[in-house]
């Protein structure tokens, strides 16, 4: 089965118009996925590939957009190309044998600032070598460079790959548990899976799956049921489970069910850990209490999907803050990758981002923190504002 793009390695190329970053990205994967052409700004729009690169592993490419078009749609080319970089988990600076100019040095500022690692990847030395001086330079910033040229070096690709390696992530490298690391092997586990309107038809959603399939691999005993069943599940299991994990819009039911001395938790909440920072989050959600009438509340949605009629993020978790504050607050929501200005919001409330890779997160916490802005996820909320929250990470603790 095919690694789920949010479980790859994102991988973003940048650089300005005419540096080759579209041939040097057709070199590495061996493939035309990017069009080539001497008429600077051939790239107009972010182009992605997913691909599995050996040794390494599951990676999605990015190739963006040249920076130095000054006409109106490069301005949106380069907004577009500015914005991929809350996605990536390594980037790739190209130039070529001019150096470093100011895009670059920009470029490497806010690399270091999201904690990025990157490659320096100087191209185009078949035309003319780089001036000492000028690698000398580059040194100082980065000693992970490449000086190469993608029309004649064939040993590019294993300069990338050995350059690649050394910056790999360790969540990469080794990937966390989900939850098999929150119990004993050959233990029992009950998921809660509610059949609602949210429910896909013929299957269930992909963070239930994901749980599921982690619990098996460390040889946990998983049973799953309706909440309407939880009870009679847990009564005839000889020996209680050793925790359960419910979807977060049932924990107000499954929380009056489950004994106190069963660990409980949501499958949110195990991705609040597994994509995000699960402290922040949970310090986050205590802003719930300062809300004000008239503050605006941002709802960020890693996907974009129909909302139905109880949808969670529009409905359900609005409903739920009201009720806990009593206060007339103002619900803005937002879909896939965009980050908009978030200087007016009070608090950010994010889903449980299944469907997103854990750097881009990690960069909205940053960028969230910076703004002194609190911000947390759906799993939280739900449980902060029922007033179990203490309960629901305990097991974390």
């Amino acid at each position: 089965m095919k690694a789920l793009k949010s479980q790859r390695l994102h991988i973003g190329f940048f650089g300005r118009t005419n540096v080759g970053k579209s041939s040097v990205l057709n070199k590495i994967t061996g493939q035309d996925i990017s069009i080539v052409s001497d008429i600077a700004g051939t790239t107009t729009d972010v182009v992605e590939k997913s691909m599995e690169l050996l040794p390494v592993g599951a990676v999605n490419f990015l190739d963006t957009a040249g920076v130095n078009d000054d006409s109106t749609l490069g301005t949106e080319r380069i907004e577009k190309t500015m914005k991929i970089i809350n996605r990536i988990d390594i980037g790739v600076i190209v130039c070529d044998y001019n150096g470093l100019g100011t895009f670059e040095l920009n470029l490497i500022h806010k690399f270091n600032n999201l904690d990025i690692p990157f490659i320096i990847l100087i191209n185009k030395t078949d035309i003319q070598p780089i001036e000492l001086k000028k690698l000398d330079e580059i040194g100082e910033f980065s000693k992970n460079y490449i000086v190469t040229s993608a029309k004649t070096d064939e040993n590019l690709i294993y300069k990338f790959k050995n350059t690649l390696i050394n910056l790999l992530p360790e969540d990469f490298v080794n990937p966390p548990k989900i939850a098999g690391d929150l119990v004993e092997e050959k233990s029992t586990v009950i998921l809660v899976i509610p059949i609602d309107k949210e429910a896909p038809k013929g299957r269930i959603i992909l963070p239930q799956v994901q749980v599921l399939r982690d619990l098996l691999d460390s040889n946990c005993k998983v049973m799953s049921v309706k909440e309407s069943e939880l009870k009679e599940a847990i009564e005839e299991l000889k020996s209680p489970p050793s925790l359960v994990i419910t979807d977060s819009q049932a924990f107000k039911t499954v929380n009056e069910i489950v004994p106190d001395d069963i660990p409980l938790t949501s499958f949110s909440i195990l991705f609040a850990r597994l994509k995000g920072d699960l402290n922040a989050f949970i310090q986050g959600a205590k802003a719930i209490d300062t809300l004000k009438d008239g503050d605006k509340v941002l709802i960020l949605e890693s996907c974009t999907h129909h909302a139905i009629e109880d949808d969670i993020g529009k409905v359900k978790i609005p409903n739920l803050i009201r009720k806990k504050t009593e206060k007339n607050l103002v619900f803005e929501h937002i879909s896939g990758h965009d980050f908009p200005d978030i200087s007016d919001y009070k608090l950010i409330i994010h889903c449980g981002a299944c469907m997103t890779n854990r750097r881009e997160i990690l960069s909205r916490i940053i960028k969230a923190n910076q703004a002194g802005i609190p911000i947390t996820n759906y799993g939280i909320t739900i449980s902060y504002c029922l007033g179990i929250t203490e309960r629901a990470v305990e097991i974390f603790r």
